[in-house]
C-alpha cells in the first residue's frame, strides 16, 4: 500500500501531538496535510459539517474531547447533522486526551520523576483527567516540568502551566505507549480501529 495523506481537526497542541504519534506508529505510511485548530472545540463543532464533506476529497480525522458530554454517540449526533462520511474520522477522547496519557501510569510517574507509583487501570472513568494530570505534574520533583505543567492563580486554583502542550508533548512522543494506552482506553481503541478501516479502503482502491 502507498502513503496516505490526511488532516487533522484537534482541540490544541497536545492532541495533534497524539494524532501524529498515533500515525507513526501505523505500518502504513501517512502523510500529514494542514492542521486545522484554531481555539478549541468550539471551532471544531462549528466546521464538522465542512470537514465532513471536505474527507470526500481527503481523508480528515477529528479529535475533540468528551468532557461534560454524556457520551460519545450523543456528542457526533449534535455536532454532525448529515451522514458521516467513511473518510472521516470522527473520534472522541473520553472524557480528554489526558486520559490516555495517564493509562501509560508507570511510564509517566518516570518523566514525572515520582517515587510513588501510579495505578490508573481505567483512566476513562475519571471525571477529570486534567484535573488529575495537574495535580500529579505539581506534585514532581523536577522543577522545569512543575513549573512547565501547573500553576496556581492568584485564587490558589490549579491552572494549566506555560508549556503544559510542549511538555506532555515530550512524553507523548518518547515515553508514552500506545499498545498499553489502547489497552486502557477504549475511545483510544476505537480510533485505532477507524484508522484499520480506512487503511483497508484504501488498499482495495489501490489494487
Amino acid at each position: 500500500m502507498g502513503e496516505i495523506l490526511i488532516y487533522l481537526a484537534v482541540e490544541d497542541d497536545l492532541s495533534e501531538s497524539v494524532l501524529r504519534r498515533i500515525l507513526r506508529e501505523r505500518t502504513v505510511h501517512y502523510v500529514v496535510g494542514p492542521v486545522y485548530k484554531r481555539g478549541g472545540f468550539g471551532y471544531l463543532k462549528k466546521q464538522c459539517g465542512a470537514f465532513n464533506n471536505a474527507s470526500r476529497a481527503c481523508p480528515i480525522l477529528l479529535l475533540t474531547d468528551l468532557d461534560s458530554a454524556e457520551c460519545a454517540p450523543g456528542l457526533i449526533k449534535d455536532w454532525l447533522t448529515h451522514p458521516r462520511h467513511p473518510n472521516f474520522l470522527f473520534r472522541v477522547a473520553v472524557r480528554e486526551v489526558e486520559a490516555w496519557l495517564l493509562a501509560c501510569d508507570l511510564q509517566f510517574a518516570s518523566f514525572l520523576g515520582l517515587r510513588k507509583k501510579l495505578d490508573f487501570p481505567n483512566p476513562e472513568s475519571l471525571s477529570d483527567p486534567k484535573a488529575a494530570l495537574l495535580n500529579l505534574g505539581e506534585a514532581s520533583p523536577k522543577r522545569n516540568i512543575r513549573e512547565a505543567i501547573a500553576r496556581r492563580d492568584k485564587g490558589g486554583t490549579l491552572r494549566q502551566g506555560p508549556a503544559y502542550n510542549s511538555t506532555l508533548a515530550e512524553f507523548v512522543d518518547k515515553d508514552w505507549d500506545l499498545n498499553t494506552a489502547a489497552q486502557k482506553c477504549l475511545s483510544l481503541h476505537k480510533l485505532l480501529a477507524a484508522l484499520s478501516e480506512l487503511e483497508k479502503r484504501k488498499d482495495k482502491t489501490n489494487r
